[in-house]
Order: C-alpha cells, then sequence, then structure tokens
C-alpha cells in the first residue's frame, strides 16, 4: 500500500498524474480519480485563496488516507491539495483511489472527498467584486460526512 499526500501551491497536471498513479500494478483492477474544480457560480467570482498551516495539514491529510486504508481494501491512495490563490477553472485538488475491486476504490473516494470538504484544516476566501469573503461550511458536506 502506497499513500501519496501533496499540498502544494504550484498547479498540477491531472492527466499526468492519472496515467501514473498505479502505474505497473497489476493487481489493481479499478482506479477512480476525482477532481475539485475553483467554481464561479454566478460569473462574478475574481479568485479564491485558500490557506492552511504548513505540517498541520498534511499529516491530518495523511492520516485520514490511513484511515481510508485500513477501512477499504486499497493499494494505492494519492491526494494532492493546492493552497494560496486560484482563479475560477483552476483544479484546487485531485483524490486517487486503486483496489482489486471497484466498490472499495469509490467508497474510498467519497470517503476522502467528503473529508477534505468538510473537515481538511484549510480556509477558502473568495473574491468578487472587490470584497472578500470567508467560505462558510455547508450543511450538505456535513451531512455527507456523517454516513461514514
Amino acid at each position: 500500500m502506497a499513500i501519496d499526500v501533496r499540498v502544494q501551491d504550484a498547479p498540477f497536471d491531472f492527466g499526468a498524474e492519472a496515467d501514473s498513479f498505479a502505474a505497473g500494478r497489476s493487481d489493481l483492477g479499478a482506479v477512480v480519480t476525482f477532481t475539485g474544480i475553483v467554481r464561479d457560480t454566478d460569473g462574478a467570482l475574481d479568485g479564491m485563496e485558500i490557506e492552511h498551516y504548513p505540517g498541520m495539514t498534511e499529516k491530518a491529510l495523511q492520516k485520514i488516507a490511513a484511515e481510508a486504508e485500513a477501512r477499504w481494501s486499497l493499494g494505492e491512495v494519492l491526494v494532492i491539495h493546492r493552497f494560496g490563490k486560484l482563479a475560477a477553472g483552476e483544479r484546487i485538488m485531485m483524490v486517487a483511489t486503486a483496489s482489486a475491486h471497484r466498490a472499495h476504490a469509490f467508497e474510498a473516494a467519497e470517503y476522502l472527498m467528503d473529508y477534505l470538504k468538510s473537515r481538511a484544516p484549510f480556509w477558502k476566501k473568495e473574491r468578487a467584486g472587490g470584497a472578500e469573503s470567508w467560505v462558510a461550511a455547508k450543511d450538505a458536506d456535513e451531512t455527507a460526512l456523517k454516513r461514514w
């Protein structure tokens, strides 16, 4: 089992990451990938800034990835999450899971995504029309996390 967690300000190449993830592992029959993108729902978003505490963030993400590995039969886990200033349409994060069976890969990926959305130690600030506002937690995200 390999867990790869990266917290970075630089953009990542989703295609290259997906191609190299679990490469050479003929024992794995399923790979699930997901990428989150800065969403501009009403066309007014100037950008988003994501903050975190270095060291603490990586440790928290490693812990949740290890919990996913213990709960599902996984061969590989990848979590990439960006920080810093991002524009609408840029990739924020990527999760990839690999398992011998698709159910494990799908469930583990959903678990990781739900955790990242509601509990990972990142703080998001949106900029629109010259104003800034912190992104508040959503009830739907908390509800999604409760199923695990």
